[in-house]
């Protein structure tokens, strides 16, 4: 499906990525595009995350969920029923 950029400067920076790079305007767009996703699922971890949600969301965390589930547990999520 192709994408429309009526952003001037968006359409200004992917050419500037682009010539940098020696690069399509739609192989810099791509890269671009997985870079930005990267870096975003990189900036947090996954306990970061869940606390910022839980906090925009104003739900805490019980005590009894801080604890580690035993091993067994995993080990019967992935048993054969």
């Amino acid at each position: 499906m192709p994408i429309n950029v009526n952003n001037p400067e968006a359409d200004a920076l992917t050419r500037k990525f682009a010539a940098m790079a020696g690069l399509s305007i739609t192989d810099a767009i791509v890269i671009a595009m997985k870079e930005a996703i990267e870096h975003r699922r990189n900036s947090e971890t996954p306990r970061q995350t869940a606390a910022r949600l839980r906090e925009k969301h104003g739900i805490a965390l019980a005590d009894e969920a801080r604890e580690l589930l035993p091993a067994q547990a995993f080990h019967e999520m992935w048993e054969d029923h």
